[in-house]
């Protein structure tokens, strides 16, 4: 006896291939809209909801605001990329501040110097000490074999305690007033001198990561270290240094937070760590290493920054700002996956 079995049509619908199509897009693209849709829904409750939101004056305190996170969040992205993690940003923020003070008030009061010459000093120190922390972290990651989370950890509680010591846990004064003047509140060629800075500085990790032979090998690492190592990468060698980039950027950060401060401050950049993630994650930079780009981060920061902009002509408290920003990578994390 014959049977006959049923068509391939008669079983599936004819709208299910589109359907699942569909499906299949989203997911796969789902991480890349996660930032586009995130600046829309934030543009559409602030539009609503903060009277002066887009004004120019409140655009252009925007951009000022968001050069000290921006440069923090390039700091993390470039070991994002290498596969490890830096939450010692922050205390290194604080005690580049407290050394550049020092050295500035130093020199500058006791009359060792022009203010020139303790600006560039105190800016040298404050780089210096920066690139000697993320030295350290290289050092602990790459040879001892101690994870990045944990190595990095461990030394943002000693930098911070360095900073107290140093401070002696009160701001630092006495600065030469140049030093505000020109790098916390003056204009060269009509533009912000800190947004100057931070300019440039987007353009040097852009063109690091995106066409030196060093950022590919970055991304090489932080996709597969095993083969970046079989493929003739020092591993170690760029493991390294992008831990020494991110604490010479943090630093610059601290420096430019306190030209703008007028004072050095142990306790500046506590909420750096959990922002400069967010913000690499919301752009689409995975914590495994190996994806990130270095134009999604400085928007990923804009956001940021603009959330916090925004609730503030809101009126919202700072606890909640925090809140707000935590909420923020939780969702990016839960959509950015591919």
């Amino acid at each position: 006896m014959s049977t006959t079995s049923p068509s391939v049509s008669a079983i599936v619908p004819a709208e299910g291939p589109r359907q699942s199509g569909s499906r299949r897009w989203l997911q796969h693209n789902q991480h890349r809209l996660v930032l586009p849709a995130l600046f829309l829904f934030a543009l559409l409750i602030f539009a609503f909801s903060a009277p002066g939101f887009f004004s120019v004056d409140n655009q252009l305190n925007v951009s000022r605001q968001s050069v000290y996170l921006m440069l923090v969040a390039l700091a993390q992205l470039i070991v994002l990329v290498g596969g490890g993690i830096d939450l010692s940003v922050g205390t290194i923020v604080a005690l580049s501040s407290i050394s550049a003070s020092l050295t500035m008030s130093g020199v500058y009061q006791n009359g060792e110097g022009s203010a020139e010459w303790a600006i560039a000093l105190g800016t040298a120190v404050a780089l210096l000490v920066g690139g000697l922390v993320g030295l350290l972290n290289g050092i602990g990651t790459a040879l001892l074999r101690i994870p990045s989370f944990m190595m990095t950890l461990g030394m943002s509680s000693v930098v911070f305690g360095v900073a107290l010591y140093l401070s002696g846990g009160v701001p630092i004064y006495g600065l030469p007033q140049e030093f505000g003047q020109v790098f916390g509140y003056g204009y060269f060629l009509g533009i912000p001198s800190p947004v100057l800075v931070v300019l440039l500085a987007i353009a040097a990790v852009y063109v690091l990561l995106e066409w030196t032979r060093y950022g590919r090998h970055l991304y090489a690492i932080g996709g597969n270290p095993r083969a970046a190592t079989l493929s003739g990468v020092r591993t170690e060698r760029a493991t390294i240094m992008a831990f020494v980039l991110s604490g010479v950027l943090s630093a610059l950060s601290g420096v430019l937070l306190t030209a703008r401060l007028g004072t050095g401050e142990a306790s500046i950049g506590t909420t750096f760590p959990l922002e400069s993630i967010a913000a690499c994650v919301i752009a689409g930079a995975a914590l495994t290493g190996g994806v990130g780009r270095t134009l999604a981060v400085v928007a990923g920061t804009f956001l940021i920054v603009m959330v916090q902009n925004g609730m503030n002509l809101m009126q919202i408290g700072a606890y909640a700002q925090t809140m707000v920003v935590g909420a923020l990578l939780i969702f990016a994390m839960a959509f950015s996956k591919k």
